[in-house]
């Protein structure tokens, strides 16, 4: 499997960690001497799999999983329900999980649907897509929007109502998430009624200040993200024939987009590149609302989730899915 060592040394000072992740860092140190696809997956799931035992065995939601067609083979997706339910049609989140490209499946932060089910009563819908370096170029994207597709086709078996259709990701799934929302655009279908981008992945080429500030250290940085970009483009990584539906920032036009939420960190390599395209989305007369939350790494959230900022975010973000489901925004 594809490893890279790791990059050179930050280049500009950086905007200060929040009291408790500066705790954190400095206990864990350094950055890793490489990065490997195999240590990122073994990593990932050791993280996520408690979380996933809790939501399987939650008895306040049912999982089904169903095997839907794919763009080259069968895809899995799993579909999160309130147990109890009446003969009524529900709301929906497509979710669209992290791990930077490579790593994750699609139970990795699932345990959020719990929460949206008791908020919204909503059913979520998690999709397996195929991950690099096995799966490259647009691969992964194509794989969620067919199966974005394919459940705008099924709305009224699954009890879902056509009008509340959000879709969600986050990290290298908010990339994911921003092209399939291009390709859903472009393609005619299914129609949204709001994006959520949660600390996006969005742009290949690595240039904007904020990579330059966080290329080392033990959170997500941009010699991983690097790393992880090249895993899905090879060495058109960085070049001119990266497209929109592999790096969402290559977008010229945005306009026609459904309203988004988008938000980040302020001591994250993805943080400039997720404000310009917040701009571009504004540029494109799109609603969009933007969030900056002061002293977080990239995954803060799952990092110090009982930090005032972390708990001011998930509020801020529960806010807006509320009013993109509910109201209009």
């Amino acid at each position: 499997m594809r490893k890279v060592l790791a990059g050179p040394a930050d280049r500009l000072p950086r905007p200060p960690y929040d009291a408790e992740i500066d705790t954190i860092a400095k206990a864990l140190g350094g950055m890793p001497e490489r990065y490997e696809v195999e240590k990122l997956r073994k990593d990932a799931a050791a993280r996520t799999q408690p979380l996933t035992n809790a939501l399987l065995s939650d008895k306040s939601i049912k999982v089904e999983d169903i095997s839907i067609p794919g763009p080259r083979q069968d895809l899995t997706i799993s579909v999160v329900r309130p147990a109890t339910t009446m003969d009524e049609s529900h709301p929906c989140i497509f979710y669209i999980h992290g791990g930077a490209l490579v790593a994750a499946d699609r139970f990795a932060g699932l345990d959020t649907s719990v929460i949206w089910a008791r908020e919204f009563n909503a059913i979520t819908i998690s999709v397996e897509y195929g991950r690099a370096p096995e799966n490259t170029g647009t691969q992964p994207a194509e794989d969620c929007y067919a199966a974005l597709l394919w459940a705008g086709k099924h709305l009224p078996e699954l009890d879902i109502d056509p009008e509340r259709l959000l879709l969600y990701g986050t990290s290298a799934g908010g990339g994911l998430a921003a092209a399939t929302a291009l390709m859903a655009r472009d393609r005619g279908g299914p129609k949204l009624c709001g994006l959520v981008l949660e600390c996006p992945m969005l742009d290949d080429r690595n240039e904007k200040i904020s990579s330059q500030q966080f290329s080392t250290g033990p959170f997500y940085n941009s010699t991983l993200n690097r790393f992880a970009w090249r895993c899905l483009l090879g060495e058109r990584t960085g070049g001119s024939s990266v497209s929109e539906y592999e790096a969402p920032a290559r977008a010229h036009d945005l306009s026609g987009m459904p309203p988004t939420f988008l938000d980040c960190a302020s001591a994250e390599p993805f943080r400039d590149e997720i404000v310009a395209f917040a701009s571009k989305l504004w540029e494109g007369g799109v609603q969009a609302e933007l969030h900056v939350w002061p002293g977080g790494p990239h995954g803060y959230d799952r990092i110090v989730p009982t930090a005032p900022f972390a708990i001011l975010a998930r509020q801020t973000r529960l806010s807006w899915i509320r009013r993109a489901l509910f109201q209009t925004i």
